[in-house]
């Protein structure tokens, strides 16, 4: 790395991936003074570099899946550290130096996936931290001292340690929003803190040995609780505190015993994601179909039979994945296909014999799944009633009639064409007619289903590409090739990859990262991208990607919020869209982002473009006196500087001139100009100019 003098300005630089195992690191680094974020993942680090002292203003620090056995270095002498990403290293308890707990800024730490048996001494001193990741790790306890001062923690991981028990002072995390505590022996705790976090709203306790007996009896006031995690546990039933969530969205009961569910299963009228796979089912009770909001159901490897499944399963609605494969079914309710939502239904390893016929009406189906049942007879496709729109008689008699012959000669090709009738084909056809007559009434079963179908391809008849086998509308862009674009630039490689809210400003034309403590403050004349970071039923991440117009912007921060908000989207390879939101008329999912806490601010950055200023001018006088020599002198501009004594030569007079405070010598002759006399010079000579040339 050349040393240049763009280094002093540099604000960011990522060194991932480069080779320094044998003790080489760029020197120049140091001289980037005034750099904010450093990423050095997977360089083969075994300590920290020493030209990191040199980085006063850092305040990133991304060393993960390195070989660093310590921290030990100039880390605690970065006053503006912030965040501190360790993750996957052979760090040892050892390793962690206690002075680095008195960074007054530190709100983040990932020292994940290394081999730590015990938390960092002095960690409970660090009181801004706001996300503490230690899972993959030894720990066998938590320090009672820990939680005292760390009350502003909003997202805590302890996943996969050797954890028995936790303290009662982690009750005082009044502000935690996301637990994990997946794969800890937490058998013989109580988990009594559990309703005094009135914030939590991620929860996730997968093999932790839960059953009826070691959780709360009630966690009604958390309200805002909407991600439940208890898969890979010992529970029977489902415990009664769940049905007190009133904001429940997300529930993870898989890999349990629980033989069945509840009629107050009913309440949770919010639940989009029911996951119950994995248990010892027999049947599901009909309250389940008053979840009119349930997207996905998952009921894999229970032991549902011929009456397993509720007959007014129809109801869901909004259901989209239904999965009830390796089960004992022998039939589906007939009333499942109308829900015309439904994209995934997969039945493979079942006893089924044949299926409803109305499930060729899915029109939004996209896997179909019903392998491994020996049995199974798929249902006859509905005859295609295309043919009766084009009712249209090609008899000969029929064309020569439209063609204008005579009667004679339409009579004629009749009679030519009538022959002999044949008793052998009267059979065949009145045969025909009673196999037909026989099959109405199975017609008319799927009438009413096979009307609404063809009603909505009619409207997708004009999307519909003719070469597509099937008829099968075809996105537009399915066959275009999309280019690999490169985004690194403006967003950092860690961006959403922790549950949090982050938010960017755009600045001449570029997103700039806005402090947590600005969080839902708005300058009127800005425009901003929010990123919203969540786990959704599966433990993978899901976000929410906004961008916020605001009321005075110009038009460039307007058009480069809306583009750099695809390119985030295009970055994290997010499904979800791009939601605009404008000053004055947020959505309330936006709002609930902020908790409806927003506010706006006067003012805002200056435009990207470059801006014309007006001309301004200065005004000069001049005294003009001579004959033969005219001669020029600078006077003050005011009356008393016209003097009446000079009135009497011809040539004398007061001359006053404007000239552009840009143009300090307005002397040179201008090209074109119809006299050759040169102008008076604006700066103030100190002996009189002369001219020549006549008066």
């Amino acid at each position: 790395m050349e040393a240049t003098g763009v280094l002093p300005f540099v604000r960011g630089v990522d060194l991932s991936g480069n080779d320094f195992k044998g003790g080489y690191f760029p020197e120049n680094v140091k001289a980037m003074t005034s750099l904010r974020w450093l990423k050095l993942n997977r360089t083969g680090l075994c300590y920290l570099p020493e030209e990191l002292a040199a980085l006063q203003k850092l305040e990133h620090l991304s060393v993960s899946h390195n070989n660093l056995t310590t921290l030990h270095g100039e880390l605690s002498s970065l006053p503006s550290l912030r965040a501190i990403v360790a993750r996957a290293n052979s760090l040892k308890n050892s390793g962690v130096p206690d002075d680095l707990f008195k960074l007054d800024d530190l709100s983040v730490l990932d020292l994940s996936h290394n081999q730590l048996t015990e938390c960092p001494r002095e960690l409970e001193n660090a009181k801004n931290m706001l996300v503490l990741n230690l899972s993959h790790n030894s720990i066998e306890t938590i320090p009672n001292q820990l939680f005292i001062n760390l009350t502003d923690l909003l997202y805590l991981d302890l996943s996969e340690n050797h954890l028995e028990s936790l303290p009662p002072q982690m009750r005082r995390l009044v502000h935690l929003q996301t637990l994990v505590l997946n794969g800890n022996p937490l058998q013989h705790a109580q988990l009594r803190q559990l309703p005094a976090l009135t914030a939590l709203q991620t929860l996730h306790l997968r093999n932790t040995q839960r059953t009826q007996g070691n959780l709360p009896t009630s966690l009604e006031g958390l309200s805002n609780l909407t991600d439940v995690d208890l898969s890979c546990n010992d529970l029977t039933r489902v415990p009664e505190c769940l049905y007190t969530l009133s904001s429940l969205r997300r529930l993870n009961l898989s890999s349990n015993q629980i033989t069945e569910l509840s009629l107050c299963i009913d309440q949770w009228v919010h639940v989009e994601t029911l996951n119950l796979s994995r248990n010892q089912l027999t049947s599901l009770p009909s309250a389940i179909c008053k979840l009119t909001k349930l997207k996905k159901l998952y009921l894999n490897s229970n032991r549902l039979d011929f009456d397993g499944l509720p007959s007014g399963i129809g109801k869901l609605a909004s259901l989209e994945e239904f999965m009830a494969a390796d089960n004992n079914l022998e039939l589906i309710p007939e009333s499942l296909c109308r829900c015309t939502k439904l994209r995934k239904l997969v039945l493979n390893k079942n006893r089924l014999v044949t299926l409803p016929e109305a499930i060729h009406f899915l029109s939004e189906i996209q896997v179909l799944d019903v392998r491994e049942n020996p049995s199974l007879v798929m249902p006859p496709k509905p005859a295609d009633r295309s043919a009766e729109w084009y009712n249209i008689d090609f008899s000969l008699q029929n064309q020569l009639r439209l063609a204008g012959a005579s009667p004679a000669t339409v009579a004629a090709a009749a009679a030519a064409g009538g022959g002999p009738k044949d008793p052998l084909a009267r059979k065949m056809r009145l045969r025909r007619r009673k196999d037909s007559a026989q099959d109405d009434q199975a017609k008319q079963v799927l009438k009413g289903m096979s009307d609404v179908a063809q009603e909505k391809n009619k409207k997708q008849e004009e999307s519909t590409d003719p070469g597509a086998p099937g008829g099968k509308v075809r996105r537009w862009d399915q066959g275009l090739e999309k280019p690999r674009l490169d985004y690194s630039e403006f967003f950092t490689e860690d961006v959403g990859q922790l549950p949090g809210l982050t938010i960017w400003q755009i600045e001449n034309f570029v997103p700039v990262l806005v402090e947590e403590a600005l969080h839902g403050k708005f300058y009127e004349a800005d425009c901003y991208i929010v990123l919203k970071t969540f786990l959704d039923d599966s433990g993978s991440l899901s976000w929410e990607i906004y961008y916020w117009i605001g009321g005075e912007a110009t038009l460039d921060k307007k058009a480069c919020s809306a583009i750099h908000a695809v390119n985030l989207r295009n970055y994290l390879g997010a499904e979800c869209r791009t939601v605009r939101e404008e000053m004055g008329d947020e959505s309330e999912e936006f709002l609930q982002v902020f908790d409806g806490d927003i506010a706006y601010i006067e003012g805002g950055t200056a435009s990207g473009f470059y801006t014309v200023e007006d001309t301004h001018y200065i005004t000069r006088m001049y005294r003009v006196y001579g004959k033969k020599n005219i001669k020029l002198e600078p006077v003050p501009l005011k009356g008393a500087s016209l003097d009446p004594r000079s009135t009497s030569t011809p040539a004398a007079c007061a001359w006053s001139a404007r000239a552009t405070s840009s143009t300090p010598s307005p002397a040179a002759s201008t090209p074109g100009a119809p006299s050759a006399r040169p102008w008076p010079k604006a700066a103030a000579p100190e002996a009189p100019v002369e001219s020549p040339g006549s008066g």
